[in-house]
């Protein structure tokens, strides 16, 4: 990241952030809620995975929430979230098996959803994988051909009958067919939505095709989250910056820093203030409240 801004004018990214148009925002905003609101459903759906459908959408949208992220905001999500969910979810009778079967299941959805939406967009569009990766057109189209077979045989392989993985209580009784369909449209549209949003706040000129961006920006967000690296901070920029030399350096980085303004830093201090103010409340009720009240 450092060789490719260092002779960045900052002058002029400061300049385009004070003249960004605040409907563009706005916009960017919306989709920014909407893929959060979608993120929510990762946890209701994994708690209902495992049999745990008492516990209310309120709380499984707070976890969830909470857990993604100040958990990707801090790095080593699976840690940090987990830490998180169980505080949360302790008050319900959850233990820390059931976390990690609620990560497991979580993580299923991502990657569903970032295997179909990645493999996708870069069977239609090769060449805009070849400026990140370096690879022929034809490699990177057997790649993006490559996910959607494994999410094809995986359906083959759910249809017959139920699925498990694990043993004695690690033991996770797979979604099904008709439900891990559902499990990949979640995980698909969070990436959609939070793709809009960038696209919303890239510049008009020159018009780059959205199945570019799609490619460019989900490979940025692969790469950022298993760098594990804080809310995917440079890997994000970088692969951007690499992957879409169409647009001026300022112009793109500007887009950059509003989408990391919009997407990270605002939902993680919400987050951050929500799960504060959920523990000086927990800490106020009277020990006799029941647990149906958290």
């Amino acid at each position: 990241l450092y060789q490719l801004l260092h002779d960045a004018d900052f002058g002029k990214v400061a300049a385009l952030l004070k003249s960004q148009p605040i409907d563009q925002i706005a916009i960017a905003g919306a989709f920014v809620i909407a893929g959060y609101v979608t993120l929510t459903f990762y946890d209701l759906f994994a708690l209902h995975t495992i049999g745990r459908r008492k516990v209310p959408y309120s709380v499984a949208a707070l976890a969830s929430f909470t857990s993604f992220t100040i958990g990707h905001s801090l790095g080593a999500a699976v840690v940090t979230g987990g830490l998180i969910r169980l505080r949360i979810y302790s008050v319900w009778g959850l233990t820390v098996v059931d976390i990690a079967k609620i990560a497991f299941i979580t993580g299923m959805t991502f990657w569903l959803g970032n295997a179909l939406l990645l493999g996708g967009a870069t069977m239609y569009a090769p060449e805009a994988a070849t400026v990140v990766d370096h690879l022929p057109p034809s490699i990177n189209r057997a790649i993006g051909l490559s996910g959607l077979v494994a999410i094809g045989c995986y359906l083959v392989w759910l249809a017959p009958r139920a699925r498990a993985v694990g043993r004695a209580g690690w033991r996770i009784v797979l979604p099904n067919l008709r439900l891990t369909l559902v499990q990949i449209g979640i995980g698909a549209l969070d990436l959609a939505l939070v793709t809009m949003a960038m696209y919303t706040l890239l510049p008009s000129e020159p018009i780059v095709p959205l199945s570019t961006i799609l490619v460019i920006f989900l490979t940025a967000t692969l790469l950022g989250t298993v760098s594990h690296a804080p809310g995917g901070l440079g890997v994000i920029e970088a692969t951007m910056l690499i992957g879409l030399p169409q647009f001026q350096r300022e112009e793109l980085l500007a887009a950059l820093l509003t989408f990391r303004a919009v997407y990270f830093v605002l939902p993680v201090l919400l987050a951050t203030l929500t799960l504060g103010l959920r523990e000086l409340w927990m800490l106020a009720r009277p020990a006799s409240t029941g647990r149906g009240d958290a």
